[in-house]
This record gives structure tokens, C-alpha cells and sequence, in this order.
């Protein structure tokens, strides 16, 4: 399905258990929050009460989305330990043929990535250039900086 979000298993893991925070722990406090500021009268004029709707209108929203995402997941087995085929989950190191960098990148799904932390989406240029490719083999990828060549050198 064209709508389907991939996740890994700990990604999934990851968003369940924000779920379970948000709806077990923020929530309830703002619930409460709420009510103590309800208690201390006008509230067109109450900043901790507005506040608290405000915000508990955003974490609705948030628990909404993340729902929202679980509903249209695609559960991605990651490679097994071992595995020397780049795939969902695994630890690619690179060495940039122009410059001779080397460099490591985690293959997640879209909605996992995190570029900041070297995780990178499997349906990314660098992400379907490296699916599937085993070390020693050369990639050629387009970048925003223009052609990028890269070697796998290892995968984890």
C-alpha cells in the first residue's frame, strides 16, 4: 500500500511507548491542571488554565498522529546480525571516493530517520542506493551537492 508508513520493530516500540507516556502521564496532569485552575474562577482571565487547554489540545493532536502512524505502519524486519546484504536496520559504514571520508549510516524507515544521529530512510537517495548492496561494492548517488560515489566498506 502507497500510504503505508515502514517501521522497524524497535521504531514501532518506540512510538507505542510514547503513546503510553503521553496517554498515562501528560494527560492526566493536564487533566489536573485544569481542574486545580478551574477552581480559582474566571478563566477568561486564567493563564494557567488556557495554558493547560492550549496544550492539552497539542498533545491530543500528538497522541492522534502517532496513532494515526501505527495505524498505516508496515512492520520491516531488520537484517539479522551478520547478515553482509545492506538492509532495514543495518550499519553501513561508507568511505566517500572523492574526499576519502569515512562515515556510518543506520538504514530506518522514513518516519524514524534522524539524520543528526546517522540514521537515515531506507526510500532516501543514499538509503535505496545502499538496499540490498554488500561490502566492497561502489554506489553512485545524487545528491544535493551534486554526484556522490561511496564503498561500502562495512555492514552491520
Amino acid at each position: 500500500m502507497a500510504d503505508d508508513i515502514l517501521l522497524t520493530p524497535s521504531g514501532k516500540k518506540k512510538i507505542e511507548d510514547e503513546l503510553v507516556r503521553l496517554r498515562s502521564t501528560e494527560m492526566p496532569a493536564l487533566s489536573e491542571r485544569i481542574r486545580v485552575a478551574r477552581e480559582l474562577g474566571d478563566l477568561s482571565e486564567n493563564f494557567d488554565y488556557q495554558d493547560a487547554k492550549r496544550q492539552q489540545g497539542f498533545i491530543a493532536g500528538k497522541i492522534a498522529d502517532l496513532q494515526a502512524t501505527l495505524d498505516r505502519a508496515r512492520i520491516v524486519d531488520e537484517v539479522a546480525p551478520g547478515t553482509e546484504v545492506a538492509g532495514m536496520g543495518s550499519t553501513i559504514t561508507v568511505r566517500d571516493l572523492d574526499y576519502g571520508d569515512e562515515f556510518s549510516y543506520t538504514l530506518v524507515g522514513a518516519y524514524e530517520a534522524d539524520p543528526a544521529n546517522d540514521c537515515i530512510s531506507a526510500s532516501s537517495p543514499v538509503g535505496k542506493a545502499l538496499m540490498g548492496r554488500k561490502v566492497g561494492e561502489t554506489i553512485q548517488v545524487d545528491t544535493p551537492a551534486g554526484k556522490a560515489a561511496y564503498q561500502i566498506i562495512a555492514v552491520a
